[in-house]
């Protein structure tokens, strides 16, 4: 009798790892659905949402700069003094031409970088697209390679194990850390970095344009590995004038 009871266990117990590859191939075709039911959107089906309207906003701008859309390249640059995002465009070849101006809406924190998880800073330093955000909370949003390399090692050199993470660039007006541009400002960020491809969009943010100042007599204190920080970004504002 146990020997049958045995006998009856391993045969469930096949059985069970027979299915599992049948249901896996059933789950997997039901996920697109399941988003789809939650109202969840892609990058593509943004773009097709307002792509157009985006498009007509920002091609006269790159007209009258001289720059072609989609161009080659994007540097977005983040001015939290000046609570202002730049766009310039380059095309393969050719150097930066700056294309239009939009006013940051939402920011917190003060100037200097961010340190840790929490702490509402905007970072500062030179950073990439690293996706996508169809879904944000905030309308649409381009999340930037935050915490990079360097904030990383530095992080780990000073013993700080959360340096803060979920970095964006988004609509709405109001902001924990990232840049809010209200809607309009990031629908049109959205598709310039979509049809440019995220690869190929770099961002600089500072904590003032270094190109026509120097940092206010009342900039609140900063670590010493800052100063290195600085001398990097104003090398690469030198490239956009």
């Amino acid at each position: 009798m146990k020997i049958k009871r045995i006998s009856i266990l391993l045969v469930i117990l096949a059985a069970c790892v027979a299915a599992i590859p049948f249901v896996a191939h059933l789950r997997g075709p039901a996920e697109p659905e399941v988003r789809t039911m939650k109202g969840q959107k892609t990058v593509a089906d943004r773009v097709a949402e307002f792509g157009a309207a985006a498009r007509a906003r920002l091609t006269p701008a790159f007209d009258s700069a001289g720059a072609a859309y989609p161009p080659g390249r994007v540097a977005l640059v983040g001015l939290k003094a000046e609570r202002m995002l730049e766009v310039w465009a380059a095309g393969p070849g050719g150097g930066w031409k700056h294309v239009r101006n939009y006013p940051i809406l939402g920011q917190s924190g003060v100037l200097g970088p961010k340190m840790k998880e929490g702490d509402r800073q905007v970072p500062e330093g030179l950073y990439r697209v690293e996706s996508l955000n169809p879904n944000s909370q905030y309308h649409v949003a381009l999340k930037l390679n935050f915490p990079n390399d360097e904030d990383r090692r530095r992080a780990q050199e000073e013993g700080r194990l959360h340096p803060g993470s979920d970095i964006m660039i988004h609509g709405n007006t109001c902001s924990i850390g990232c840049l809010a541009l209200g809607d309009e400002a990031a629908e049109d960020l959205f598709v310039l970095a979509a049809e440019t491809g995220p690869d190929h969009v770099s961002i600089i943010l500072s904590p003032v344009d270094f190109r026509v100042r120097g940092l206010p007599a009342d900039m609140p204190p900063t670590p010493k590995w800052t100063a290195e920080l600085y001398e990097a970004i104003r090398q690469a504002l030198a490239e956009l004038k």
